[in-house]
């Protein structure tokens, strides 16, 4: 693949048909590819984009999808959970990775956040994603809780909450 850069992606904030069973799809692949996991995770992913959907207003609600020539190649999303809001589904495919994109897509999960006048937000997430840990930090959240993770990954793992406060 020829050098891509960041001005190559078009990130809309818009669901459009197809999306959620391709986030769905490329969470499966990517998940079982580079961490083993199992299918029942694949399945937790499509419960948690029918519940955002079934719940989605735009006010308070966001999507990014990011496409390179047509694909999506990325996505992240912001679900409102009363004050709080939730960071879900970041992912972005591997040879789309260390060009900024994560960077861009907190950047501006942060910049809806403060504009909806959220309190706090949070994420889940596992130990063995030390690179997305440090991007969350860099942003201001804080592991606040450490457990074992449920069986949806089909081996053990610690689950992770990460938390971030803002001040009104």
């Amino acid at each position: 693949m020829k050098n891509i850069s960041l001005q190559d992606i078009a990130i809309r904030t818009e669901l459009q048909s197809g999306d959620i069973g391709y986030i769905t799809h490329l969470h499966g692949k990517l998940y079982k590819s580079e961490y083993g996991y199992g299918i029942q995770f694949e399945t937790y992913v499509a419960e948690g984009l029918n519940e955002f959907y079934r719940k989605y207003d735009p006010v308070n609600n966001r999507v990014w999808v990011c496409e390179h020539d047509g694909k999506m190649i990325g996505f992240l999303l912001l679900m409102n959970r009363g004050e709080a809001a939730q960071l879900r589904y970041f992912i972005i495919a591997p040879e789309y990775r260390s060009i900024g994109l994560g960077k861009k897509l907190m950047e501006l999960y942060m910049e809806f956040l403060r504009q909806c006048r959220y309190t706090s937000s949070y994420l889940l997430t596992t130990d063995e994603l030390p690179a997305a840990a440090h991007l969350y930090k860099k942003h201001g959240f804080v592991l606040v809780e450490e457990t074992p993770a449920s069986p949806i990954f089909g081996k053990p793992l610690r689950e992770h909450r990460y938390q971030l406060d803002l001040k009104r």
